[in-house]
């Protein structure tokens, strides 16, 4: 494919993901309440602390409501856009090598389940640890658009970060970037996964931090291994074509 013909296939594939995510977005409006109050539950676990949920202005609550569904949206339709990204990766891979689309979004849409998981898992924790610190005699009003922000960027970023070592898998399988590379680079990788570990993670403790960063090394270790297996196969196929060109 020419560099143009790349670019059409990009825009086309952002179009549809566009369309899944704004589908998925019409059915959250539908289920912002649910999700609210799902969001909103580790305020009433609080022990000893008045907590309530503040709308500042006139259309905050509006505005919550469309970001809410928006987030909804983004996160249902995850198995979409990334199946997209998949199939815009797939035309730059040997004939051979197609049939690693499916397994690329079928991957990709576990592992950002896993890391979504993980952040309704951790947001929780976050909250009442951090609303802990007010005095029992204070109420704390917090700002609802800020409050559920927090909550919905902790589910994507741990979402996302779980997907960055498949990226890698999928530069390597598209010739951008070679086993010994990412070897060399290893110290870059803990650098950037612990860094990255402490500023999704927004527990004081640095143990859950540690063991993200700790998954996302592993991760990354997996994506070289992959990797190495892929280099081998080709290796051993340009030989046997080689050999096969001789005799």
């Amino acid at each position: 494919m020419s560099l143009a013909d790349h670019f059409r296939e990009l825009r086309r594939r952002l179009i549809w993901a566009l369309v899944g995510w704004l589908i998925a977005s019409i059915a959250g409006w539908f289920c912002y309440q649910p999700a609210i109050d799902f969001i909103s539950r580790p305020l009433a676990g609080i022990e000893n602390s008045q907590t309530q949920l503040n709308f500042q202005t006139i259309s905050a609550a509006f505005d919550l409501k469309l970001k809410v569904a928006a987030w909804i949206g983004l996160v249902g339709s995850s198995p979409w856009w990334i199946f997209q990204l998949a199939a815009f990766i797939g035309p730059g891979m040997r004939r051979g090598e197609k049939r690693h689309v499916v397994v690329f979004g079928l991957i990709g849409v576990v592992l950002f389940a896993v890391g979504a998981v993980a952040g309704v898992v951790v947001a929780p924790r976050a909250v009442q640890l951090l609303v802990s610190f007010v005095p029992d005699q204070a109420t704390a009003l917090l700002a609802a658009n800020s409050y559920v922000g927090f909550y919905m960027y902790l589910v994507i970023a741990f979402g996302v970060s779980f997907l960055l070592p498949e990226m890698l898998v999928a530069a390597n399988f598209l010739g951008l970037v070679k086993v010994s590379t990412l070897l060399h680079g290893w110290r870059v990788a803990v650098l950037v996964a612990f860094t990255l570990a402490a500023v999704i993670n927004p527990l004081p403790s640095p143990a859950p931090m540690i063991v993200q960063a700790l998954v996302m090394v592993g991760l990354y270790y997996l994506a070289v291994l992959v990797a190495h297996r892929h280099e081998r196969r080709l290796a051993r196929r340009r030989a046997a074509d080689e050999t096969g060109r001789l005799a």
